[in-house]
């Protein structure tokens, strides 16, 4: 296959905003309340932590924005961390993500689509095992996942401008459709028992644990609620991240200095909207709690909803019976949309890890598309394996303490750089510069201590896996040198 050696500048704001948006909305908005509603048992607090989760989210985005401005090519967050602390820094983050984050996200959403996709065609199942070699099982819900991956794949083998239609009209599509499930929900909602039920226990935060012996409550308080805030923060952090994808694809936006700021600021501000408002609707239309054992949707409340499935539980109560084949559709098709661009932005990481000699040269070409072609086929096939594997749920409980870390090394340097580069070219600065980049540093870094001593099972694994990400990289460096 002939190849190009330029990208082609075919995305502007509006394909730039729906990148953003449509990465970040998948299946996590639908089902991370359960969790939270079993941490926290308050639905003030609860929103305490979306509201939190947004202006973080929304106060790294406008922090991403200068350093997009100054480094407008392929890459992103790899690129951003190898001008400020050198390569060392940003091959360990474009291991990491190659190898655990970006494709264990990519198989997640793709096995979240088909296990909605089984709502409709009950022949995929986890329980429809295909093949049975003893040491591995592959059910047809993971076959499903590997087929749309290879789909999305394909359709971004054939250039930028496939995949900007497609992440256009499904984001569009999903974000119409949660509008209209919290519109339909805090209409039907506002005179409800649930409603009133939850607003006379508004700010009562416990924990809710069920054992065989009952449901046992905890009252949370001072400092004990503040680490449990944290904890319960992973869930929200999970449902806004891919964010920045964007980044990655700075050499193929046009006017990338204005358009990436501009953007990271309309798609995060679009998101953090919508899930905020749609958590309103959950607590209008649902009790916060309830009893697993719970005859319905309303006795079972959100912290027991089936399969934690909220967005479910919120539509039943709207629509009835036919709400579960509503949601599923809309389920599919938020994954289906954020799975393209997730796919679509990571293969450019990788490229320029390549093109740094940092990655496995092949990935470091452009088909005659315009596209990486083989970064794009390298990345479906791990993703396809951790499909297969079933691994990419674990991966994705280890890393989430490791991205949490390097957003907070990334917003650091930004002050690296304006000391390092004063003189550099910033189209856009940071808005309340040193202000907004430090209070970020404090509150995510305050995060990441609490999951680092609370959450030390998974937190540990990660720290590993950074460990070896910097063994993989002085290990580069020596060979080289050898050379």
């Amino acid at each position: 296959m002939s190849e190009t050696t330029h990208f082609k500048k075919e995305l502007g704001l509006f394909d730039s905003s729906m990148l953003v948006a449509g990465s970040m909305i998948g299946s996590g908005i639908f089902i991370v309340t359960a969790s939270m509603s079993q941490q926290l048992g308050s639905p003030g607090w609860i929103l305490i932590v979306w509201l939190i989760t947004g202006v973080l989210t929304l106060m790294a985005a406008l922090g991403y924005g200068e350093l997009a401005g100054m480094f407008p090519k392929a890459g992103g967050q790899y690129v951003y961390l190898s001008e400020a602390y050198g390569k060392g820094t940003g091959f360990v983050f474009g291991l990491i993500t190659f190898f655990v984050v970006q494709t264990g996200v990519i198989a997640a959403v793709a096995i979240a689509f088909a296990k909605f996709s089984g709502v409709l065609f009950p022949w995929i199942s986890p329980d429809r095992v295909l093949i049975n070699l003893g040491f591995i099982k592959i059910n047809s819900q993971q076959i499903v996942g590997v087929a749309l991956i290879w789909l999305l794949s394909g359709n971004n083998l054939l250039g930028v401008k496939n995949a900007k239609i497609v992440q256009g009209i499904f984001t569009i599509a999903k974000i119409g459709s949660l509008l209209f499930l919290i519109i339909a929900g805090i209409y039907v909602g506002i005179n409800s028992d649930a409603f009133a039920h939850n607003w006379s226990q508004f700010w009562d935060a416990r924990t809710t644990t069920s054992s065989g012996t009952g449901i046992i409550k905890e009252t949370l308080q001072g400092g004990q609620l503040a680490i449990v805030l944290g904890i319960a923060m992973v869930g929200s952090l999970f449902s806004c991240d891919a964010w920045n994808n964007i980044t990655y694809t700075a050499g193929e936006v046009k006017n990338p200095q204005r358009n990436i700021p501009f953007s990271l600021m309309i798609g995060t501000g679009i998101v953090v909207l919508l899930y905020f408002l749609a958590n309103v609707a959950y607590f209008m239309l649902l009790p916060v709690d309830g009893n697993p054992e719970g005859a319905n949707i309303l006795a079972k409340g959100i912290m027991w909803a089936d399969n934690e499935r909220v967005g479910v539980a919120a539509a039943g109560v709207i629509f009835g019976s036919g709400a579960v084949i509503m949601m599923a559709v809309m389920i599919m098709v938020s994954t289906f949309g954020c799975n393209n661009g997730l796919i679509m932005a990571g293969a450019r990481l990788y490229y320029a890890m390549a093109k740094d000699k940092l990655f496995f040269k092949q990935a470091g070409s452009l088909n005659k598309r315009s596209v990486p072609g083989n970064a794009i086929i390298m990345q479906a096939v791990w993703a396809s394996i951790l499909c297969m594997s079933g691994t990419y749920g674990k991966l994705l409980d280890y890393t989430t303490f490791a991205s949490l870390l390097f957003y907070v090394v990334t917003i650091a340097g930004i002050i690296v750089l304006r000391r390092k580069r004063p003189d550099a070219e910033r189209p856009y600065k940071t808005l309340f510069y040193p202000i907004l980049p430090i209070l970020y540093i404090i509150l995510a870094g305050l995060i990441s201590v609490d999951l680092l001593i609370y959450k030390w099972e998974t937190s540990r694994i990660a720290i590993s896996i950074i460990g070896l990400g910097i063994l993989s990289y002085l290990l580069i460096n020596r060979s080289k040198n050898k050379s």
